[in-house]
This record gives C-alpha cells, structure tokens and sequence, in this order.
C-alpha cells in the first residue's frame, strides 16, 4: 500500500489543511475562546507567550490523517478528487463529528465549540482528501 501512496500528496495536504487551521482560528479565535470559555491569557499560560507545542502536534497530526487517509481513499477504489472528498467527509462524519459530539458532550462543553472545531476538522478532511485525490495517481 506505501508504495502506491504519494507521499507529495500526503505532505502538501498536512501543510494545506495545517494552513487552513490557522486561517480558521484566527478568524474564529474570539468565539472559539468564549466557547472555551477561555481567554486568551489563560491560553497563554505564564509566560505571556503561545507554546510552539500545540503548533507542532497539530502539524504531526495532519501529516498522520492525511497518510491514513490517503490509504483509506487507495483502499475504497480508485483515487479521484471526487472519491478522496468523498472518502474525507465519510471520515470526518463517521469518525471526528461523533467523537467530539460524544466528548463534548460529557465534558459540558458548549455547543458552539463543537460547531467550530468540527467545522475546522471537516475543512482538514476535504482539503485533504481533494489534494491527495487530484495529486494521486
């Protein structure tokens, strides 16, 4: 399977939906920490300074879901733009909408942070699933 994957593909997808992730929460940064309920010296901790930590983890994590997606849309049939979008909205409805529903749901969380990180991980998988699909063979 590794050797039928375009690790290209795998690569420009993280730093895309990497980069859509920081457009999405720079944009919804004020409702995200009122939905937190949070601000943004809480968030900054005691140095003042954002922690380049969650920055880094997040860019690993991109790189392994799009390697697993990647393998999901080779495995589902040919890969397309259209079947790695599809393949990337199926993933994040059958597995990232209803694992966060169900987290934030017994963590009182707020409904709104449910709509906003989700809404991000939605944009991920499609970006995601459309580059590793159009750059695939």
């Amino acid at each position: 399977m590794f050797a039928t994957i375009n690790l290209w593909a795998v690569l420009a997808a993280a730093v895309a939906a990497w980069l859509f992730g920081s457009l999405w929460y720079m944009v919804l940064a004020k409702p995200w920490m009122s939905a937190l309920g949070k601000t943004k010296a809480e968030l900054m901790g005691s140095s003042g300074k954002p922690s380049p930590v969650p920055l880094i983890v997040s860019f690993l994590a991109e790189i392994v879901m799009a390697l697993v997606l990647s393998g999901l849309i080779w495995h589902a049939g040919p890969v397309t733009l259209a079947n790695g979008v599809i393949a990337g909205f199926l993933a994040w409805f059958g597995f990232v909408l209803t694992t966060m529903a169900v987290n934030h749901g017994f963590s009182g969380a707020r409904p709104m942070l449910t709509v906003i990180d989700a809404g991000h991980w939605l944009g991920v998988l499609l970006i995601q699933g459309a580059i590793i699909g159009a750059l695939s063979p």
